[in-house]
């Protein structure tokens, strides 16, 4: 195969930046001037741009950066794609298969599960066997009376050989269909810390060729599933599926064979944009490495299994999940992908019931009959701001693959990639910590007395997830020692807009709350104190001005150890809440104080 660096001198050249006016459908056009003057206005009146600042500003102000760095503009535009190569289409030409996840180590409960999804909408399988899974010898139970082929199975086994043997021992004979696999996967293995051997691919392709079916998977959930941003999902995919082309062609396999015997699995987020492009990207990156590896163009398609993602599911307020796999599971439609799993909503708590795997199979049947997504080939295909962000995207992805290749290869560049995506964590999770990147009902918005859902425990030796939420999971998982006093200066309106913010703060980190107030001055707020060692005083900018400091001193009077003040730091209290701050880290402080 040509090395990734030759790879990179044939990438198309960079984009020019937006230029130009902006057409509307009706055939009139407006200046980048004019938006960004009605822009400005809308920023100005929200106080996000000053009277003196540039219209022009808006752009700095709207664009959002990702974590590979990518700059996502506010608006698409024509001149985005001024001297770029549009590519990366989708090659589905039906509905995307609707995929169950099947993993419940009781195999009669397994089998029940197949059976109420097939019967109900789903139209394919995705069985997990071995570690955190179900047995391989209980795998014919599990299939009892499913039609091979009608119904495409993909197997994930932590023994891929013996899921394999398994496996042909009841197909074979059958013409399987489409999109079957056997889903070797020994490099996403060995990321995950598995044990696992890349010569297992030769074995699995052979049984996977007596039985007309794919043998590999290239798992990018793996690497997501630890952290890794969208360009390194891309980039650790492509260089896996480079490394199983190798395998595959030094078994004796011709490359293009080989490439029919792998499919691909990504994950999707509720960011639907960048989910969208990088599922054109990978696509886009795997033609260009069977291009340069010789397949011919009709033999360059990429099929893609996706599966909403793991990580971004909450612990806590389950329900949210909902919304969360319903955005991610349209951007996998949108973005052309073969198969789609929509986890269930309770996937982050245990094994899902039966509720929850209905609503899971449910959304895409909904996307797919009622919102007719499978209708169009490619529907974010011309959209400005989509084409330039799968440009961009497979830029980064054919990085990072260069970064892999020029380690050794995938096998020997795990650690460095680790190593890369703990870069990638970090930052992450440093933007949730200031809520820079909000969680729904966990970091915002929480319920902090709610009763979750009771779920069977996920047999042993189940993959191991970093939630993006992990660290505010934590603190709800042992609520504080005491409450905090909740101290409102005024009026209700005067007080409500900090009140809210900072009980809904203090409930993010397991920190319930007594509110009390007064309007009539400090004293008759402490008579309204009773004794908690932690107070936070609510109010408007007036009203601390006008007693805040008698507040403060009238509260420690009566005991108050700890002085929180909602808005600005100010020298009488002894710590602030605000919009921007280290949220994790206030309220490990607020708890130690409780404590």
């Amino acid at each position: 195969m040509t090395s990734s660096q030759d790879a990179a001198s044939h990438a198309a050249p960079e984009a020019a930046p937006a230029s130009g006016p902006i057409a509307l459908e009706d055939g009139a056009a407006h200046s980048r001037a004019d938006w960004e003057s009605s822009a400005a206005a809308v920023l100005r009146k929200a106080g996000r741009l000053g009277a003196d600042d540039p219209d022009a500003a808006v752009w700095d102000k709207l664009t959002r950066t990702t974590l590979d760095g990518i700059e996502i503009t506010p608006l698409g535009t024509a001149g985005l794609l001024d001297d770029l190569a549009t590519s990366g289409r989708p090659n589905r030409q039906v509905a995307w298969e609707i995929t169950a996840h099947v993993a419940d180590p009781d195999a009669a409960a397994s089998a029940a599960d197949v059976r109420t999804d097939l019967d109900n909408g789903a139209t394919a399988l995705w069985v997990q066997l071995g570690a955190g899974g179900i047995a391989v010898q209980d795998l014919p139970t599990v299939l009892d009376g499913v039609l091979l082929d009608v119904a495409p199975v993909a197997l994930e086994s932590d023994d891929p050989v013996a899921a394999a043997e398994a496996f042909a021992a009841l197909a074979t004979g059958t013409t399987l269909a489409g999109g079957t696999t056997l889903g070797a996967d020994p490099l996403g293995a060995q990321l995950l810390g598995r044990d696992a051997d890349l010569a297992q691919t030769a074995e699995v392709a052979r049984i996977a060729t007596d039985l007309g079916c794919g043998a590999l998977v290239v798992d990018g959930t793996a690497a997501h599933d630890l952290g890794a941003s969208d360009a390194q999902e891309l980039g650790w995919s492509l260089a896996v599926g480079a490394a199983y082309l190798r395998a595959l062609v030094d078994a004796g396999y011709d490359v293009s064979t080989a490439a029919g015997l792998i499919s691909f699995r990504y994950a999707a987020t509720d960011e639907q944009f960048p989910t969208i492009a990088k599922l054109r990207a990978a696509r886009r990156g795997w033609d260009r490495v069977l291009e340069l590896s010789g397949v011919p163009a009709e033999a360059r398609l990429q099929y893609q299994h996706v599966v909403t993602s793991r990580p971004m599911m909450s612990k806590y307020d389950p329900w949210v999940n909902m919304l969360r796999t319903c955005v991610a599971a349209f951007a996998a439609g949108v973005g052309g992908a073969d198969s789609v799993t929509v986890l269930p909503f309770d996937a982050h708590l245990g094994l899902p019931d039966a509720f929850s795997r209905r609503v899971a199979r449910n959304t895409s049947s909904l996307l797919v009959h009622e919102s007719h997504l499978a209708k169009v080939a490619d529907p974010a295909g011309g959209a400005y701001a989509v084409e330039k962000l799968t440009d961009d995207l497979a830029r980064s992805g054919w990085a990072e693959l260069g970064a892999i290749e020029e380690a050794g290869g995938a096998l020997a560049a795990i650690d460095g990639f680790r190593e890369r995506i703990a870069g990638v964590v970090l930052e992450r999770e440093g933007q949730i910590a200031r809520r820079k990147r909000p969680l729904t009902g966990l970091s915002e918005f929480p319920n902090l007395h709610e009763t979750l859902p009771e779920r069977k425990p996920y047999a042993a030796g189940a993959r191991p997830v970093r939630p993006y939420g992990h660290e505010f999971e934590a603190l709800r998982d042992e609520p504080a020692a005491g409450k905090v006093f909740l101290a409102t200066l005024g009026t209700v309106a005067a007080h409500t807009s900090r009140a809210t913010f900072a009980s809904n703060l203090f409930a993010a980190g397991g920190i319930d709350v007594e509110v009390a107030g007064a309007t009539d001055g400090a004293e008759a707020l402490a008579a309204r104190y009773e004794g908690q060692p932690v107070v936070c005083l609510t109010g408007s900018d007036a009203a601390y001005a006008e007693w805040g400091v008698e507040a403060a001193t009238a509260l420690r009077a009566k005991g108050a150890a700890w002085v929180v003040i909602a808005g600005k730091a100010t020298d009488y209290a002894d710590d602030h809440c605000a919009l921007g701050i280290d949220a994790l880290a206030f309220l490990r402080r607020t708890r130690e104080k409780l404590a």
